[in-house]
C-alpha cells in the first residue's frame, strides 16, 4: 500500500503574498496580482488597495465604495453570469419599446449632478437608483430593457469585483482570451485531455516538455498534489521558460517536487544504462536549478494585470512575449477583455 499524500492542500482563503485573480465586471477585466502590502488596483479613476482581500475565502464579491473595495453582504443580484436572478422568470409582457426614441433628452440627471453626488459620498448603488428614477423612458421598457440598463449602469458605478482562485483553468482561460499565442493557443479542454492521455495522477514521476511559460507543468504539478514528481525538460543549454508556475500558488512541498533538466542529459542517462526510476533530486542529470527553486519558493512580488489596473509596489511579469521574459521585458500586461472597456 502507498503511503498518505503529504499536506498539500492551498488554503481556501487568500493570503498576503499569494496570487489572485481579479473578476471585474464578469469578465469584463481580468487580472493577476501578487498580494503584496502596498498593490493596489485602479478601476475607473479610483486606486482600490487589495488589503481588504486578505482573509476572505476564493469567490468572494466585491464591490467599490468610497472608501475601496469593500465585500458585498447578502445576496447580490449579480452574481454568477452578471444577470439579475429573475431575469428569466416567466413575467405577462404587455409593453415593448417601438415607441422609444434614443435622442439623449430621456435622462434629467445632469453628468455634474453625478459628480455631486460623488463627491457627497454616494455610494454606486444610489447613483444607479437616481439613474433609473430620473429616467423618463425607463418604465416603459419592457423588462428585458429594464435589466439590461440597470446591468450596464451597474458595471460604470457600481463595479463588482470577483477573487478567484488562479488554478490551470482560470490561468488558462485567462490566457487563451488575451494572448493566446503566449500558451501556444492551447485552450482549457485541449489541456485536460493532454493531462488525461498522460495518465497524470498522484504518485506519478512525470516528464514534461514545456514551451508555453509553464502552464504544463504547472497543471501537472497541480494534479499531483505534492506527490511524484515533474521533470521539465528542453532542447539546448537555455531552459524555457515557465514563469507562470508562481501563479498556481503551490507549496514548499509541491515546488520541491518540479525539476529542470536538459533532454541531453536525459539521453545520456538512458544511453550509459543508468536511466533513473524516478525524478529525484539527487539522480545524475536531474538536477533542480537552485535559482530555479529559490524563485519558485521565495515570494516574489509580481504583477499580470490589465492597462486600468497598476500596483504601487508589484513588479509586473510580462505575459505578452512568447520568448523567456528577462528583466528588460518585464512590463505591464494588459488582459482587459477586448471591446469591454
Amino acid at each position: 500500500a502507498q503511503p498518505p499524500p503529504p499536506t498539500a492542500v492551498i488554503p481556501r482563503e487568500a493570503w498576503e503574498g499569494c496570487s489572485v485573480l481579479l473578476d471585474v465586471n464578469d469578465g469584463d477585466r481580468l487580472a493577476f496580482f501578487r498580494l503584496t502590502p502596498g498593490a493596489t488596483v485602479k478601476i475607473g479613476d479610483k486606486s482600490c488597495s487589495l488589503q481588504p482581500l486578505l482573509g476572505r475565502p476564493f469567490g468572494s464579491l466585491f464591490r467599490v465604495g468610497p472608501d475601496g473595495l469593500l465585500p458585498c453582504q447578502g445576496k447580490d443580484e449579480y452574481v454568477n453570469d452578471g444577470k439579475p436572478r429573475d431575469a428569466g422568470a416567466a413575467q405577462d409582457e404587455t409593453r415593448d419599446n417601438r415607441s422609444l426614441v434614443d435622442n439623449n433628452t430621456a435622462q434629467t440627471l445632469s453628468s455634474e449632478d453625478i459628480e455631486a453626488m460623488k463627491r457627497e459620498g454616494a455610494s454606486g448603488d444610489a447613483i444607479v437608483e437616481a439613474l433609473i428614477a430620473n429616467s423618463s423612458t425607463f418604465g416603459n421598457k419592457t423588462v428585458f430593457s429594464q435589466e439590461k440598463y440597470k446591468l450596464k449602469k451597474q458595471k460604470k458605478y457600481a463595479p463588482k469585483v470577483l477573487l478567484r482562485r488562479p488554478s490551470t483553468r482560470s490561468i488558462c482561460e485567462t490566457y487563451f482570451k488575451k494572448y493566446p499565442a503566449r500558451i501556444g493557443f492551447m485552450r482549457v479542454d485541449t489541456l485536460s485531455l493532454l493531462l488525461s492521455m498522460a495518465n497524470v495522477g498522484a504518485y506519478s514521476d512525470v516528464l514534461a516538455v514545456d514551451m508555453v511559460g509553464g502552464l504544463v507543468v504547472g497543471a501537472v504539478a497541480e494534479r499531483l498534489g505534492g506527490t511524484g514528481y515533474v521533470c521539465s525538460t528542453y532542447l539546448g543549454s537555455a531552459p524555457s521558460s515557465i514563469d507562470i508556475i508562481r501563479m498556481y500558488n503551490l507549496n514548499s512541498e509541491m515546488t520541491s517536487r518540479i525539476f529542470q533538466a536538459p533532454l541531453s542529459d536525459l539521453c545520456s542517462l538512458k544511453t550509459s544504462g543508468d536511466a533513473p526510476g524516478s525524478i529525484q533530486g539527487d539522480e545524475p542529470g536531474v538536477v533542480p536549478d537552485e535559482s530555479f527553486q529559490s524563485s519558485l519558493e521565495k515570494p516574489s512580488d509580481t504583477e499580470v494585470s490589465d492597462g486600468n489596473a497598476q500596483s504601487t509596489t508589484a513588479q509586473p511579469i510580462d505575459i505578452e512575449a512568447p520568448e523567456p521574459a528577462t528583466d528588460e521585458h518585464l512590463n505591464q500586461g494588459d488582459i482587459s477583455m477586448p471591446g469591454k472597456q
